[in-house]
């Protein structure tokens, strides 16, 4: 069932996405090279609790992790681990906040040390992309409206776009109806109402979109070995611009 939401619900998630942003501004400090993915869900997981607020998706379907960690040809749900970061990776951090049952939903891709210029590239593209996708979230337009300016965009530049995982929406849990896909045919799919919130997140290939599961049941990654990045906001739908809840740069 898709719900909307009350102003009530939206200002408590609101708190919870304050403080995704705060988090995800420590986490880049705290890239670079030597530093693990475990070490960071460790700081996350303590940050988030001296805070007053929990991990969502630890113990989600039996997952084990404050965060989702995915380096290079991972596209998303990598585990944590202690192998260190190398100079030239790039690696994304994905979260969900609760902070008293309101949720907030945000992945960042960054880059580890003196990351190639096709990576660089690769991230500002997809980073691009997400935002192309939040113009079209508005009262009245369509799911496809979103799907279709990220893909037609992100494939202009020589990207592809991953099939297999979406953005949804999100409250009162961390996975609610309805799917978001970042590739579609403007015009098409369910029409976009005000009170809605959202997640946009769209994860961009070098190579081709086609993703495979590890084996821990839980990782998926480029068929390829291209690199896959990923950028994700928590957004309100209303008659005018959305609200980003998670936007970094206010």
């Amino acid at each position: 069932m898709i719900t909307r939401k009350s102003k009530r619900e939206i200002e408590e998630m609101q708190k919870a996405a304050d403080l995704l942003v705060l988090v995800h501004k420590e986490i880049a400090k705290m890239i670079k090279p030597g530093v693990t993915t475990m070490e960071i869900d460790t700081f996350v997981e303590d940050f988030l609790r001296q805070h007053g607020a929990t991990p969502e998706q630890k113990g989600f379907n039996g997952y084990k992790y404050a965060t989702c960690a995915s380096i290079n040809d991972e596209i998303c749900h990598g585990f944590p681990r202690k192998q260190k970061l190398a100079d030239g990776d790039i690696v994304t951090i994905d979260m969900v906040v609760n902070v008293n049952g309101g949720l907030a939903d945000s992945a960042w891709t960054y880059g580890v040390g003196d990351v190639d210029s096709d990576g660089k590239r690769l991230m500002g593209v997809t980073l691009n992309s997400l935002y192309k996708g939040i113009e079209q979230a508005r009262d009245g337009n369509r799911i496809g409206d979103i799907g279709h300016a990220i893909q037609t965009y992100a494939e202009a530049e020589g990207f592809s776009v991953v099939r297999d995982f979406t953005g949804h929406g999100i409250g009162p849990t961390l996975h609610e109806e309805p799917h978001i896909p970042h590739f579609g045919k403007p015009g098409k799919g369910l029409r976009l109402k005000e009170g809605m919130v959202i997640t946009i997140e769209p994860m961009i290939n070098e190579g081709t979109w086609q993703s495979k599961m590890d084996n821990n049941g839980w990782t998926a990654r480029t068929i390829d070995k291209g690199r896959s990045a990923q950028y994700e906001h928590t957004i309100v739908i209303t008659k005018g611009a959305p609200i980003v809840l998670t936007e970094q740069n206010r």
